[in-house]
């Protein structure tokens, strides 16, 4: 039985069936943070060393020098770097950038996102199947792409694409979604691509041209309900919108416009 006594950041712990391991662990910024369980006590110390030299103060360390021999893992090298350089802990390898973060598959496979999705992807880990990408919600594996109104059939380079060719940019601003809600279509000025949304009376009527696929299918929801509220006898069909909650369909829905051509419209 190895001696922790004067190994620091090394408990002992013992499993259900009996067997003795270790774990390491450090306190940083007045958090607690969990390293990892080890087999051996040495291990488990060196764990300890290698993050404490981490976040060291005026440490230069970065994730180039992270080695697949490192008895710490990748996953945890990345969420002591970013606490360090950024003063946010978080549980999933997230390195928060001014404008957007990366997420990290592993030290060559990197994924980049919104701000705006920090709280989501800081609560849900990711997994890939070939190249799609899951989180496990509500006990289903979800398929990321359909938070940003990519079905689970869509092709690429048909039905949405990557404005700068890059697969794993998944800020909105670099997602071109095509082919995919009633009454949304995308155009694409100057590089950017935003939605242009129209819904058919006698004839079409346009509703208008919003920043997100999600905005836009919502808008034409939102069209339905005023048309047929106001009169107009014709069973629209909605657009269902994949990978957002209803709270967060009802803000969305209260806080678009639609054209004043819809709210002024009323069937003779």
């Amino acid at each position: 039985m190895a001696d922790t006594a004067h190994m620091e950041g090394v408990y002992q712990a013992r499993r259900k069936n009996g067997e003795i391991y270790y774990r390491s662990s450090l306190t940083y910024r007045r958090r607690h943070i969990s390293l990892g369980s080890y087999s051996d006590a040495l291990l488990a110390h060196l764990a300890y060393r290698t993050a404490s030299r981490l976040i060291a103060e005026g440490s230069r360390m970065t994730l180039d020098d992270y080695r697949p021999t490192s008895v710490l893992n990748f996953e945890k090298w990345v969420v002591l770097l970013n606490f360090r350089d950024n003063g946010i802990y978080l549980g999933t390898p997230i390195y928060i950038r001014p404008r957007f973060f990366y997420y990290y598959m592993s030290p060559s496979h990197v994924l980049k996102f919104d701000t705006d999705d920090l709280f989501y992807y800081a609560s849900h880990k990711i997994m890939r199947r070939g190249s799609h990408y899951f989180v496990a919600d509500y006990g289903m594996q979800v398929n990321i792409a359909s938070r940003y109104g990519i079905k689970s059939y869509a092709v690429p380079g048909v039905d949405y694409d990557f404005l700068n060719g890059d697969s794993t940019d998944f800020r909105r601003e670099n997602l071109c979604i095509r082919n995919t809600y009633h009454g949304v279509r995308a155009v694409t000025d100057r590089g950017v691509c935003r939605y242009s949304v129209r819904i058919h009376v006698n004839g079409y009527y346009k509703v208008g041209v919003y920043d997100t696929v999600t905005e836009a299918a919502i808008a034409y929801n939102k069209a339905a309900d005023i048309l047929e509220k106001n009169g107009l006898r014709k069973n629209f069909l909605r657009n269902y919108v994949e990978g957002i909650s209803p709270a967060a369909y009802a803000e969305i829905y209260s806080a678009l416009s639609v054209s004043s051509k819809i709210v002024r419209y009323f069937s003779e």
